[in-house]
């Protein structure tokens, strides 16, 4: 019962991280009709300011958490000026390309920047201190990453529902042209998702990085991926669909480990992806997305 419990507050803990990425996914997704997968280099760039700080001597972990998360921001917003706003009349394709060009240069600003060597950021392992509460063993970034990860989906859906900027952005995500009549400027509407989608990429970055305990300069590129699995399988552009598919996918992944026999170890991923495939044969659209007409495509 014991290995029970830690196992299912360690399956809560790295679903809350994968829905944390695949919610920013789908905020912006939802309003543009893209799917940023330059996302992921916001845990590149949150990694190294964090060990950029540390090397300055600044590696308290109350002066690094705020600096990280607003530098995730503004570079958000500042990818969004400066790549995809240029391209956002253009095809989807082409904001595709957008996002794959804008995650290998930062990748190479990485590589050349920095180091093509992993670098440790000693400050947020703190993060990894065990506790132990009756006979059970936990760290205290399970809790951070599932309570954390709640009370983030919680101020969105406040900020969604009660402020003119979130009824816009909701607004958007069915007719911009309508929202832009009612005098809501677009940039504004699109620089706030950006801004949003960098913030929970910030706070993404914290609990990948106090976890592994090191920043690579392809860090980002597997979560990423994982994220945008995780809003396949939970209906793209739903927002608590990608919540809840991030949630299953880490619960699959903790099962896996769990199940499957050491020799096996190395198919974890590919066992994951084969259980996601089965779901999305069964329900195409995604556990909370909406079924659309696609036209008559049989035989």
């Amino acid at each position: 019962m014991q290995y029970v419990v830690e196992q299912a507050l360690n399956a809560l803990s790295i679903g809350a991280e994968y829905s944390l990425l695949a919610l920013g996914l789908a905020i912006v997704f939802s309003i543009m009709g893209l799917v940023n997968f330059a996302h992921g280099e916001m845990i590149g760039v949150g990694g190294y300011i964090m060990y950029a700080m540390t090397l300055f001597g600044m590696g308290e972990l109350w002066m690094i958490l705020p600096v990280c998360l607003l530098t995730v921001v503004i570079t958000a917003v500042v990818l969004e000026r400066v790549a995809f706003r240029p391209v956002r009349q253009a095809p989807a394709t082409t904001g595709l390309l957008t996002a794959f060009g804008v995650s290998i240069i930062l990748q190479n600003v990485f590589l050349l920047g920095v180091s093509p060597r992993p670098k440790t950021v000693p400050a947020v392992s703190v993060l990894n201190t065990t506790v132990d509460i009756g006979s059970y063993t936990f760290t205290i970034l399970q809790f951070l990453e599932a309570g954390v990860t709640a009370i983030a989906i919680v101020l969105l859906v406040i900020f969604m529902k009660r402020t003119k900027v979130g009824l816009a952005m909701r607004a958007a995500a069915y007719d911009f042209t309508t929202v832009r009549l009612m005098g809501m400027r677009a940039n504004r509407v699109i620089a706030t998702a950006f801004a949003i989608s960098g913030f929970l990429a910030g706070i993404a970055a914290i609990f990948f990085i106090a976890r592994r305990g090191a920043i690579d300069p392809f860090m980002g590129l597997v979560p990423v991926l994982k994220a945008f699995v995780a809003c396949v399988l939970g209906g793209f552009g739903s927002l608590p669909g990608a919540v809840v598919g991030g949630l299953v996918l880490g619960i699959l992944e903790v099962v896996l480990i769990i199940v499957l026999p050491d020799v096996m170890a190395g198919m974890r991923d590919a066992a994951v992806f084969f259980i996601v495939g089965a779901i999305l044969v069964w329900r195409p659209q995604g556990l909370l997305g909406k079924k659309t007409e696609l036209g008559d495509k049989t035989a």
